[in-house]
Parts: C-alpha cells; structure tokens; sequence
C-alpha cells in the first residue's frame, strides 16, 4: 500500500518541521501551507517533504483537499492525515497503516481512548457530544468523531464532493464520515493516547461557530433523511456493544 501523509498547516512554525521530519519515517510527506504569516514553509527548508501553499488562508477543508488532490495525481493508495501542532504522534501511521490493510477499503481513526485523564473536561464533553450526534447521522458508532488523525483509501476520495470553502473548516472532518457512510464506507478506530501538550498553541478551533456549523450540517443531513430512526438505533446498539466488550 502507498501511502503519504498530509499535514495541514497555519502558523505553525514551532511545531511543524518536527511532525514533518517524523511523519517522514514511515511514507513520503506533504504539509499544506494554509496563507501562514510566520516561519512555517521556512522552517521546513532542510527537510524532506513536498510544500504545497494555499492562496491565502483558506481554512483546513481547503487545505486538506487540496492535499488529497495532490495525492490522488500521485498515484497514493491511501492517504494519512494529522495535525502539525504535535497532537497527534506520527509513530502511530504504521498501525493506521496495518489497521487499513486488515480493513480494506475503510477509513482508519486514531481514536483518543487511551489516558482520557489528560483531555480538558469540556474537550471530552464535546467529543462525546460529537460522536453521538455524527454516530446517528452516519447510521453506526464512530469512537472519535473529532479525531483529525485518520487515514483515507484513495478510492474513497475519488467518490467524495464535497464543500470544502472556508466555513467548512471544521465541518469536513465530521461530514465526510457521513457522506462515506452513504457511500457504505465505515471507519475502525485504533485506539491511541490522548496528547494534549502544556506548551500548545490556541486550538484555531472557534467553540461557538465552529461548533454551530458542525450542528447545522449533522442537522440538516437528519432532516433529510427524516431524523433517520434507523440509524440512531444501530449507532445506539453498536456504542453498546463496543461498551461491553470493552
């Protein structure tokens, strides 16, 4: 399986070159550059990884879209996404990788299940609150709905459309599992521990907008399905599952 990860990217010039150069170990690398205006495509002069850069600051969607395309014209298999902030360890992506092998076909989430201790309260309160509503939308249990480190099939990207403009920052990550869902794609969880740096920047998440798109769109893909009791009772009966052989 060729796979290549893609690292979206704003102003992270402290953190960035150390999750590239890592990354850099296990498959070949791409940081987005997303319009930043510090030293973040400076700092990755020395190292190994294709720099692709967004026209302005264009928001996460776009940046990680556009690293898709790249991949997809490279001819990858698959495509492995994480953070450049240092949230997400990189010495993970080859269980991502063994995890997507075992499930062909599947997108393959670094869930944050292990050491829960260390997530701020309200951080966890959300991401539980995310995983029920985009578990009910996606018509099965999602682990981590919230997780950015995933890896994608590149035969799922083919088949996706959707809206990546800047409002949808945030909201992409959450509606692709549904939409690859509608698409019969699932997601298999890899459990991963749970890194939240003391020295870590600002989350460029904003709670209130950020999570108000996130709402409107699980909402409005419900309306359209008619709330969709069906799959708010698998998602319900998989959660419980999962609980009982936990």
């Amino acid at each position: 399986m060729r796979v290549v990860a893609v690292i979206p990217a704003f102003n992270e010039a402290a953190t960035v070159a150390g999750v590239a150069e890592r990354a850099r170990r296990y498959c070949p690398v791409v940081v987005v550059d997303d319009g930043s205006t510090d030293d973040t495509v400076a700092s990755l002069a020395d190292v190994d990884v294709t720099v692709l850069r967004n026209e302005g600051n264009r928001g996460k969607a776009a940046s990680l879209w556009n690293g898709f395309a790249h991949a997809l014209a490279s001819g990858f298999d698959a495509v492995v996404t994480l953070d450049a902030d240092g949230q997400h360890a990189p010495e993970e992506i080859p269980r991502l990788v063994a995890a997507a092998e075992a499930n062909p076909g599947s997108i393959v989430i670094a869930a944050r299940t292990v050491k829960q201790d260390r997530v701020p309260p309200l951080r966890l309160f959300a991401n539980r609150t995310a995983n029920f509503w985009i578990s009910w939308a996606a018509g099965y249990h999602v682990t981590d709905s919230q997780s950015g480190f995933r890896l994608y099939p590149a035969a799922l990207l083919r088949r996706l459309a959707l809206p990546v403009d800047r409002s949808r920052s945030f909201v992409f990550e959450s509606e692709v599992l549904i939409a690859a869902a509608r698409l019969g794609v699932r997601s298999v969880p890899v459990p991963v521990e749970a890194i939240y740096p003391d020295n870590a920047r600002p989350s460029h998440y904003h709670g209130a907008r950020d999570t108000a798109r996130i709402v409107g769109m699980v909402g409005g893909r419900l309306l359209r399905r008619g709330m969709d009791p069906p799959g708010l009772w698998r998602s319900l009966r998989e959660r419980a599952r999962s609980r009982g052989h936990s």
